[in-house]
């Protein structure tokens, strides 16, 4: 019976270690060590448009780290992520000390095996809508947890900052359409017009 109790209490303190420990496991992105330089060809106050611009990005592991810092990098992933004033009363986008639960970088640049240094070019994708961002890269581990990143602005996400003009529905070939048949609409009601009143007389 010794044994049997013995074996309930460890698998209530088993359960118990779960239900506390799991919270506690969440990657908080306060707790990230910065090890990655991040640019970009962006200037702050640039414009680029969906679909049509393209920018690249650069990122590398800090060199004054001692040698082995990124032992357990497996992955890079860089993202598009929206800047503060595209945040406000926006709920959507909202910045979460927890990553589970962080909504500021949604759109994926690029994921890639990790290497000290990289570059990519990437062409805005179509999707993306009308705000204002920065970029930022994630160095992850065998389990595709994030334990390091590095960005283009600064701790504020105040510097840096560049614009995307996302796409409307509304291209330059359908304003062009639709100018063009409005103009032969009126030729056309012009023409039977005069039509219309010679038969009259």
């Amino acid at each position: 019976m010794a044994g049997l109790r013995l074996s309930k209490t460890t698998i209530a303190l088993l359960l118990l270690i779960v239900c506390h420990v799991g919270p506690s496991m969440a990657v908080l992105f306060s707790q990230l060590p910065k090890t990655l330089i991040v640019t970009a060809t962006t200037k702050s106050g640039d414009v680029l448009h969906a679909g049509e611009d393209k920018f690249t990005v650069t990122w590398a592991l800090n060199t004054s780290l001692p040698a082995g810092a990124d032992a357990n990098y497996k992955t890079v992933k860089v993202l598009l992520c929206y800047a503060p004033v595209s945040q406000h009363d926006r709920k959507w986008r909202k910045s979460n000390n927890d990553l589970k639960k962080d909504k500021t970088c949604q759109f994926t640049v690029v994921k890639q095996d990790y290497s000290a240094t990289g570059k990519h070019e990437y062409m805005v994708a179509r999707d993306i809508p009308t705000a204002s961002y920065f970029v930022r890269a994630y160095a992850l581990d065998a389990s595709d947890t994030k334990v390091a990143f590095g960005q283009t602005t600064d701790a504020n996400k105040t510097s840096n900052i560049f614009d995307i003009v996302g796409i409307t529905g509304r291209t330059t070939g359908i304003f062009v359409s639709a100018i063009v048949f409005s103009a032969f609409s009126g030729v056309a009601l012009a023409f039977f017009y005069v039509v219309e009143n010679k038969k009259k007389k």
